[in-house]
């Protein structure tokens, strides 16, 4: 046979033997994600956690969270959602599962927050009232002393606004010999309470304390008509401390007391008061004065092409975008000997386009307290944070700034394009088991939500405009509880806030040194 006829027969044989091929080759694996979804009536933008898969959404006290319309979404090129999970409202008081499907089905967590708030009150109630939403029920304290068959109601809400509670008990005298029921209504849904009276003899009690570093919050009760207070002392002296009247914060028949500059790592004793009254004596010991670790920014040492803000053979403890950055240029964080001081190194931190025309993208100049974990094409994964479990109230520290106007955007952010870009630093404590992971691939971003369940703390500053000289900066953490304990700290600055997002000022830099945690008010 000619070997031209050979080649001819190569199909053909390749034609009758397809039947006898198992097709194994493997589908490529890009994760199907929520890019954008909303709802009717939302109150702040859904989160979307592309690593777990989950999405948060943020609803007001009207919306029925039972019935929850999404208005819109943007799934990654080629997704598609499986069946019309989507096209009817959803009961989102439990989470809801959703697939969708890209090569292979991945199975995503629909879920929402709604915070409704409930009260109820009694005139001589002795603290706040128990709501327990779950069991639909509700438990108030008052003396005995007071007529338990003739109590005078003061304030009823136990559903959302616009419920209506039958019969109404605001503003009437109601009988508590025993428990009593009422319905709740809303949404042509009806729910019953069970609202219990607790009688006890004492008129003040220390409910608990939170002890930090430098300050404790005391927690007591009375009735809302008599007069508080918290004392303290040092753990085996005599002498009680009155607190001061602007360190007491009073809520009806609830009350606390903000004690600060507290010795750290010291034992304590409180007590709530009340006239000539006095709750259980309550010990606790403060906190430690932790810091994070080169926060002068000190050490740095050059490997390859990437700055790196440790010393060689050192125990990284800040990180930054780098190695992202070096895959199409140099490092644009950088050990700079411009600091306050004019002495030491600082952080210089640049934002820039990296590449040569469409073969690049703008990074960022950023530094953090974490991990570069590894590079995604030229997106970068990162783990934020360091173990961390005290609490600190404030972050300070010295910066300078030079803006730039917005000369690169991405979808959503063309509409600032050519404004000056915005410098930001920030700080949050989180308690969640790990670090927190940043992925700023478009199709699988996840980054930090300061609303998150897992913040414990946050706090931020920002400037769109240039400091052309060292100034210090300051700003407090606001704590989402006094009684949360961290287990990871994050810091973060960058010169462009929106960089994550790949938008920003060409040449916007950011310089930062000697970062300190405050832990007193």
């Amino acid at each position: 046979m000619k070997l031209r006829n050979i080649i001819y027969a190569l199909p053909a044989l390749a034609l009758m033997t397809t039947g006898c091929i198992d097709n194994d080759i493997p589908y490529p694996h890009i994760q199907a994600n929520f890019l954008t979804i909303s709802a009717t009536g939302q109150e702040t933008t859904a989160f979307i956690d592309a690593n777990n898969l989950e999405v948060t959404f943020y609803l007001p006290e009207q919306a029925d969270i039972r019935a929850v319309t999404i208005a819109d979404y943007t799934l990654t090129p080629g997704a598609e959602v499986v069946g019309d999970a989507l096209t009817k409202p959803l009961d989102l008081s439990t989470p809801k599962d959703v697939t969708l499907h890209l090569y292979y089905d991945y199975k995503w967590k629909l879920s929402a927050v709604q915070d409704i708030k409930r009260y109820f009150t009694v005139e001589g109630q002795i603290g706040a009232s128990q709501i327990d939403v779950e069991n639909h029920t509700v438990t108030f304290t008052v003396n005995d002393r007071l007529p338990l068959d003739r109590l005078h109601v003061l304030t009823c809400k136990l559903g959302a606004t616009g419920s209506v509670t039958t019969p109404a008990l605001e503003d009437t005298f109601v009988d508590f010999t025993n428990p009593v029921e009422v319905t709740v209504s809303q949404w042509g849904r009806s729910e019953t309470w069970t609202i219990t009276a607790n009688v006890v003899e004492t008129l003040v009690t220390t409910a608990s304390v939170d002890a930090w570093t430098q300050v404790a919050w005391v927690y007591g009760t009375t009735e809302a008509s008599r007069p508080y207070g918290v004392q303290y002392r040092l753990q085996g002296t005599e002498e009680w401390t009155d607190a001061p009247e602007s360190w007491l914060t009073r809520d009806g028949g609830t009350f606390h007391a903000r004690l600060i500059h507290l010795s750290p790592g010291t034992a304590y004793e409180a007590r709530a008061v009340s006239g000539d009254q006095y709750g259980d004596i309550l010990q606790f010991t403060t906190g430690t004065t932790q810091q994070p670790l080169n926060a002068d920014f000190e050490n740095w040492w050059l490997d390859g092409k990437v700055w790196c803000p440790w010393a060689e053979n050192g125990t990284p403890y800040w990180s930054t975008g780098n190695k992202g950055a070096t895959t199409l240029g140099a490092s644009n964080s950088t050990p700079s000997d411009d600091t306050p001081t004019g002495k030491g190194t600082s952080a210089q931190l640049l934002t820039k386009f990296v590449g040569v025309g469409p073969l690049g993208k703008l990074a960022a100049g950023n530094i953090f307290v974490g991990d570069y974990v590894r590079t995604d094409g030229t997106n970068g994964i990162l783990a934020f944070g360091r173990e961390f479990n005290q609490r600190p109230t404030k972050v300070r520290g010295y910066m300078k700034y030079t803006t730039a106007p917005i000369s690169h955007t991405t979808t959503g952010f063309e509409s600032i394009k050519g404004q000056p870009d915005t410098c930001i630093i920030w700080c949050s404590l989180i308690d969640q088991d790990t670090q927190f992971e940043i992925r700023t691939r478009p199709s699988t971003r996840q980054l930090f939500d300061p609303q998150g369940s897992y913040v414990v703390a946050y706090g931020k500053i920002e400037s769109g405009e240039s400091i052309e000289q060292w100034v210090p900066f300051e700003f407090e953490l606001d704590y989402t509880s006094t009684s949360r304990v961290p287990r990871f700290l994050l810091i973060t600055a960058s010169a462009s806030k929106y960089g994550d997002y790949f938008t920003g000022g060409n040449g916007a830099t950011l310089w930062i040194d000697d970062i300190v945690l405050e832990y007193d008010y």
